[in-house]
């Protein structure tokens, strides 16, 4: 449950069966519902380490309802209540544990690939690009990059690079027509256009508060026929957050993300397998400041 600095990194609600335990969230079958809880666990090339990094959990939780209450109007979403108050009375005795970590959402049936939305090139695809050019090639799952792009560089358009949905292991980036083929073209038409409607909307808000959002990744779901947004959305574990008065064309750029942990476990000789490494306290504080920075920047609290 807790530890000495209150950090929580498993959770134990004997009531309700655990349904999925992720590398970062809990969640438990209600019924008709699911209860979400956002612990405190961090993870690094896909293992859990075992540190945790105080208030991660609460700050997922306020920036996924600041964004599901902004995005209201351009996509329905999951949430019914992330007030305790309102929470079945079996869960009442673990409010020290779920008060501003939790959410009780809808069940919904998940659409079964992840929507990642790119208004920059960074990451995964930005390696991909380099491997495509040294192969004499600017195409990239279907998209055809100009020639002269750097890296960290605003893409002409925003664009929708689907990767695969797996429970353990590693997502893997596929083109739009692959998708199609996997999903059907009408479900592969309602992810791309909502997912760059929300990344369009919340990244020209972002920019007002001084971050520029990368990329992030979106998870969509069906209830009673109705498409709903799900799972977390638009918080530092999946987006990329630049800090607009730091960004420069050309090389990787600061984040407000898990980067000192990336930065601490390269310096390691970790062949990035579990178990993960103890973290020094300066590295868990140095990610937590980014968390919390990043929450203060977009909510305003």
């Amino acid at each position: 449950m807790t530890n000495e600095n209150n950090i929580v990194l498993t959770t134990d609600i004997k009531e309700f069966p655990l349904l999925v335990q992720g590398k970062v969230r809990d969640v438990y079958d209600l019924g008709d519902r699911l209860l979400f809880v956002t612990t405190d666990r961090i993870s690094a090339f896909d293992v859990v380490l075992p540190n945790g990094i105080p208030g991660k959990g609460r700050v997922l939780t306020a920036m996924s309802l600041f964004w599901f209450d902004f995005l209201k109007d351009t996509v329905e979403n999951h949430l019914i209540t992330a007030n305790v108050d309102e929470y079945p009375e079996e869960l009442q005795k673990y409010r020290d544990i779920l008060e501003g970590r939790s959410m009780i959402v809808i069940k919904a049936k998940r659409i079964d690939c992840e929507c990642i939305v790119r208004g920059y090139i960074s990451g995964s695809m930005w390696k991909e690009l380099l491997q495509a050019r040294s192969e004499g090639l600017h195409e990239v799952h279907g998209f055809q990059f100009p020639k002269t792009l750097q890296e960290s560089e605003k893409l002409p358009e925003v664009i929708l690079t689907p990767s695969t949905k797996n429970d353990s292991g590693h997502d893997e980036n596929i083109s739009y027509a692959e998708l199609v083929s996997t999903i059907g073209d009408e479900q592969a038409t309602m992810c791309r256009d909502a997912s760059i409607n929300i990344y369009t909307k919340a990244a020209e808000y972002a920019l007002t508060k001084g971050i520029i959002i990368a990329d992030t990744k979106f998870e969509f779901g069906f209830k009673d026929d109705r498409f709903i947004l799900i799972d977390e959305v638009l918080s530092p574990d999946s987006s990329r957050f630049w800090p607009v008065d730091q960004y420069e064309v050309g090389k990787s750029q600061p984040s407000f993300d898990k980067q000192p942990i990336r930065d601490y476990l390269a310096g390691l000789d970790w062949d990035r397998k579990p178990p993960g490494p103890e973290l020094p306290d300066e590295v868990v504080e140095a990610t937590a400041r980014r968390y919390r920075e990043a929450q203060r920047l977009i909510t305003g609290s």
